[in-house]
C-alpha cells in the first residue's frame, strides 16, 4: 500500500500533506494517471486500440489465449487496483472521484471474471475470432488500408494468427479434458463458419479483397510487391491456420461436445453464471429475482399486445395474431435492397424528432450495411459498430437481412431506434465525443446502461414521430417482449436446467418471434451466458428514473435536461445512474 502511495503522490504534485487550516485543499489532478492507465491498456489490447481507431498498435497481435497472456493481464489489473485504491476520493474532484470509482469496478470485474476458465471456451458462432479477423482483413471493418504502411501492418499482424489458433485448439483441448465444453450445437455453426473462411486458394478468401481495392495512387512496385506478399502470406499461413483449426473441431472437439445448453451444467457454473449476472446487470439481482422479472414483464407487455389486436380489429388470440404478422405477406420485403432503403428512408423522419428530445448530439455519422454473408446465420437481427476516433469511419448498423421472409416490416422502427438514432449511435458517440473525460470513460462498456439506453430508446417513438400506425408499434411492443422473455429464458437455461428446445419453445409460444430468429438467439444465449439480460434491466432502470424525475419536478421537468444528464457522463453503473439522477433532480429546486 505505501508504495502505491509513494506512486499516487510523485505522479499527482498535489500535497500529499493535509492542509493547513488556512489552506483549501488543492483536489489532486487523476488526468496524468488515466492517460497512463489507458495506453497500457490499449498496448495490452491492441485489437481494441484498433477498433476505437487508434493505429498505433495495428500490426500486433497478442496471444491473447496463452496462459503468459492472462498472467500479464493478472498482473496489470491487480497493479492498478492497488494504485487506484491507494488515493482516496476524498482528494478529488467530482469527476474525478466518478472516474477513479468507474476504474476501480471495471478491474474488480475483469478480476473477478478470471476466477473462471473462460479461456477454455475461446470461440462459438456469436464471438467467433477467426471471423473477427476476417472482417479486419477485407479492408472494409476496422483495420484501415490507405497506405502501403497499412498494408504491412496487417501482412505483420496477420502473421500471427497461427499462433492464436494453434493455441485455441490447445485450449479447446484442454477443456476437453477437464470437462469444460461448449455445447456441440453452437460448435456446429461454429464449423459452417470456419468451412466459409477456410479455402483453397488466396484469391478466394475474404482476405485476398485488399489486393483487389488497392488505392489509386499505389506505385506499381508497390501493387506487384504487396500482391506477391499476401500471396504468400495467405496460402502459406493464414488459410492453413483456418483449415487446421476447422479440422480439430470437426474431428475430434466436436465429438466430445457436450449436449446440454446453460452454463450451470460446467464446473461451477452456478458460481460462474452469478458472476456474469452481477457484472453484465451491474446489480446484486440473482438469477431468480431477474427470471421473476422477466415472468412478470412478459404478462405485462402481452396485455399491452391485446390492446393493439383490438384496434386493428383482430379477432383471435395473441398467438394466432402472433402468427398473422409472421405469415402475412405483407409484413415482408420484397428484396435485401427495399429493406435498406426502408431503413435508411427512417433517418430524416427520426432525425427531425430527436431534435424535441436532445439539446446534443454526436457529430460522427452512420451508415447502414448488411451483415456479411459468411456471419449471418448466426448474427443477430442488427447490431452497431461505434466510428473511430478520428473520425474516418463512421457508426454503422448492421443489419442482418439473412433469411429475409423472416425480417419483418413492423420491425423496422424499433430495430432503427435501438440500433441508431437515438439509440446506441447517440449513445456511444456522444460518450465517445466527451471533453475532459479519461479516453477508458470515452471507450468504456458497462452492459446495462449501454444496452438498456438502445431499448429506452425504442420507448421513444411516439415522441420520436414514429410508432404511428398499430403494426410498428406492435414491432415496438414485440421488440420490448423479446427483451423481457430474455429475462426468463437467459436465467432459465443457465440457472434452472433449460434445454435448448425448452427455450425456442417458449420463445416461439409467447412472442411473434420466427422460427429462424428464435433459434438463432436461443443459440447466442448459450454462447454468452448473461449478456441478453442487460437489455431490460438497464432499461426498467432508466424507465424507473425518469418517471422518478417527471414525478419530483411536475411541470419543471425537461426531457433535453434528462436525457443530457443520463447521456453526459457516458457508460456507467445502474447505481451510479441512479444517484447522478437524485444529485440531478435535488438541483432542479
Amino acid at each position: 500500500m505505501f508504495r502505491h502511495l509513494v506512486i499516487a503522490c510523485a505522479l499527482l504534485s498535489a500535497a500529499c500533506s493535509a492542509p493547513t487550516p488556512q489552506t483549501a485543499a488543492v483536489p489532486l489532478d487523476l488526468a496524468p494517471m488515466f492517460a497512463r492507465y489507458w495506453d497500457e491498456a490499449l498496448e495490452l489490447d491492441p485489437l481494441r486500440a484498433t477498433y476505437i481507431g487508434d493505429g498505433r498498435y495495428n500490426d500486433r497481435l497478442p496471444n491473447l489465449l496463452s496462459a503468459d497472456y492472462r498472467a500479464r493481464e493478472a498482473a496489470f489489473d491487480a497493479r492498478w487496483l492497488a494504485e487506484v485504491k491507494a488515493i482516496s476520493p476524498a482528494a478529488l474532484t467530482a469527476d474525478d472521484a466518478l472516474s477513479l470509482d468507474i476504474l476501480r469496478r471495471q478491474l474488480e470485474r475483469s478480476i473477478e471474471a478470471a476466477r473462471f476458465p473462460e479461456h477454455l471456451l475461446p470461440i462459438n458462432q456469436f464471438y467467433n475470432l477467426a471471423a473477427q479477423l476476417a472482417q479486419l482483413g477485407t479492408g472494409t471493418g476496422a483495420q484501415p488500408f490507405k497506405t502501403v504502411a497499412d498494408y504491412q501492418r496487417w501482412a505483420t499482424r496477420a502473421a500471427q494468427i497461427p499462433v492464436l489458433f494453434d493455441q485455441a485448439i490447445a485450449n479447446l483441448r484442454e477443456g476437453a479434458a477437464k470437462g469444460v465444453v461448449q455445447p456441440d450445437v453452437l460448435m456446429t455453426k461454429v464449423l459452417s463458419q470456419l468451412d466459409a473462411l477456410a479455402v483453397a486458394k488466396p484469391e478466394d478468401s475474404l482476405f485476398w479483397k485488399p489486393v483487389t481495392a488497392f488505392p489509386s495512387d499505389f506505385s506499381d512496385a508497390d501493387r506487384s510487391r504487396l500482391t506477391a506478399d499476401y500471396r504468400t502470406l495467405i496460402a502459406g499461413a493464414v488459410l492453413p491456420a483456418y483449415v487446421r483449426l476447422r479440422d480439430y473441431i470437426r474431428d475430434d472437439y466436436l465429438p466430445v461436445c457436450r449436449k446440454s445448453a446453460g452454463l450451470a451444467a460446467l464446473p461451477d457454473g452456478a458460481a460462474w453464471y452469478a458472476s456474469k449476472v452481477r457484472a453484465i446487470t451491474t446489480t446484486a439481482l440473482t438469477p431468480a429475482d431477474i427470471h421473476d422479472i422477466g415472468l412478470k414483464e412478459v404478462a405485462r407487455i402481452h396485455a399491452e399486445m391485446r390492446g393493439v389486436m383490438q384496434q386493428v380489429g383482430f379477432s383471435g388470440d395473441l398467438p394466432a395474431f402472433f402468427s398473422f404478422v409472421s405469415d402475412d405477406p405483407r409484413f415482408t420485403y420484397p428484396s435485401e435492397a427495399a429493406a435498406l432503403q426502408a431503413y435508411n428512408d427512417l433517418s430524416a423522419v427520426v432525425d427531425r424528432g430527436a431534435s424535441r428530445l436532445f439539446a446534443v448530439r454526436p457529430k460522427a455519422g452512420f451508415e447502414i450495411r448488411p451483415v456479411e454473408a459468411f456471419r449471418a446465420q448466426s448474427a443477430a437481427g442488427g447490431s452497431y459498430q461505434r466510428p473511430s476516433e478520428d473520425g474516418s469511419r463512421p457508426g454503422i448498423f448492421y443489419l442482418n437481412t439473412y433469411d429475409l421472409p423472416s425480417r419483418k416490416t413492423w420491425a423496422a422502427e424499433s430495430l432503427f431506434l435501438h440500433e441508431a438514432i437515438p439509440g446506441h449511435h447517440f449513445q456511444i458517440g456522444i460518450q465517445q465525443e466527451l471533453v475532459g473525460v479519461p479516453a477508458f470513460r470515452r471507450f468504456g462498456s458497462f452492459t446495462a446502461y449501454i444496452e438498456g439506453w438502445g431499448l429506452y430508446a425504442e420507448s421513444l417513438g411516439k415522441e420520436l414521430g414514429v410508432y404511428r400506425d398499430p403494426y410498428p408499434y406492435f414491432g415496438r411492443l414485440q421488440a420490448e417482449l423479446f427483451r423481457a422473455i430474455r429475462l426468463v429464458v437467459d436465467t432459465g437455461l443457465h440457472s434452472k436446467g433449460w434445454t435448448r428446445q425448452q427455450v425456442i419453445d417458449y420463445m416461439l409460444a409467447n412472442s411473434a418471434q420466427g422460427l429462424t430468429q428464435s433459434i438463432s438467439e436461443t443459440e447466442r444465449y448459450m454462447a454468452i451466458p448473461g449478456q441478453a439480460l442487460a437489455y431490460k434491466i438497464g432499461e426498467l432502470k432508466i424507465l424507473e428514473l425518469r418517471h422518478r424525475a417527471e414525478a419530483a419536478l411536475g411541470s419543471r421537468f425537461d426531457i433535453q435536461a434528462f436525457h443530457g444528464e443520463v447521456l453526459k457522463d457516458g457508460s456507467v453503473p445502474l447505481d451510479v445512474l441512479a444517484t447522478k439522477i437524485d444529485r440531478w433532480i435535488a438541483a432542479q429546486h
